[in-house]
């Protein structure tokens, strides 16, 4: 497990929220003050867009019903303008609800009601996956086309660059240095998040088909990224070493 975020580490980390309900944005913004954390809030979506436009954060906490949009649609912009991770907030608990927001590119996905020392462990789960890729040096990982960079933080196939998000990059880094051994879902989540996967949890899956889309020739037959049946999954290092999964 890693080392939970401490106060003093929490300082200078600017964080966003977007949510109209002006109470649990109030109460999220003490909580997460009295961590350390600076905290700002947006009632809009055209708000949050407008304040990440202006003002560096890192990171954004996102509900997914807004007045003037939804959260969807927020996360898709923010996604293709700003490299920050998105933990999204919804009071309707609909599980197409989070894997929608997890295909549109969202670190992590909490249903309301929720315990504010649930949301700060999950903020601090992908601040910490962030930070630590950043500290992480060495030279990039080649195999193939594919180029993993782990200090810029970034993926290229045959020399061009291809987007996803830090949660999926930190995974595909897990995969990548442990290629050639099948990963289960659940040493997968605590590599990259630091906490046990639920029974039921397959938002996993979800990362690992947003990925595929982003590296694979054929993503519906993957060649790099290969699904081993009840067990997990594996990346090839040779892609003519994979068979579709």
């Amino acid at each position: 497990m890693s080392t939970p975020i401490s106060a003093a580490a929490a300082l200078n980390q600017r964080i966003l929220i977007v949510d109209d309900d002006q109470s649990l944005a109030a109460m999220l913004a003490d909580y997460l003050s009295a961590m350390g954390f600076s905290v700002a809030a947006a009632a809009t979506g055209a708000e949050g867009l407008a304040r990440l436009a202006a003002e560096p954060f890192d990171a954004l906490i996102l509900d997914v019903m807004l007045p003037d949009t939804d959260g969807f649609e927020v996360c898709r912009q923010v996604r293709a303008r700003h490299d920050l991770p998105v933990l999204m907030l919804t009071a309707r608990g609909d599980e197409t609800d989070r894997i929608v927001g997890l295909e549109l590119g969202a670190d992590d996905y909490l249903p309301k009601p929720f315990n504010p020392r649930e949301l700060a462990a999950r903020l601090k789960a992908i601040l910490r996956r962030r930070g630590g890729a950043h500290a992480e040096r060495g030279a990039p990982l080649r195999f193939g086309r594919l180029e993993i960079d782990r200090d810029a933080r970034s993926v290229r196939v045959a020399g061009e660059e291809r987007g996803m998000t830090g949660y999926q990059f930190d995974l595909l880094v897990v995969l990548a240095e442990n290629a050639g051994r099948v990963m289960s879902r659940e040493a997968l989540m605590d590599r990259v998040r630091g906490e046990e996967l639920d029974a039921f949890d397959r938002s996993i899956d979800v990362h690992i088909s947003r990925i595929r889309a982003a590296i694979e020739d054929d993503p519906r037959h993957p060649r790099r990224i290969i699904t081993v049946r009840g067990a997990g999954y594996v990346f090839a290092r040779n892609q003519d070493e994979g068979a579709p999964g």
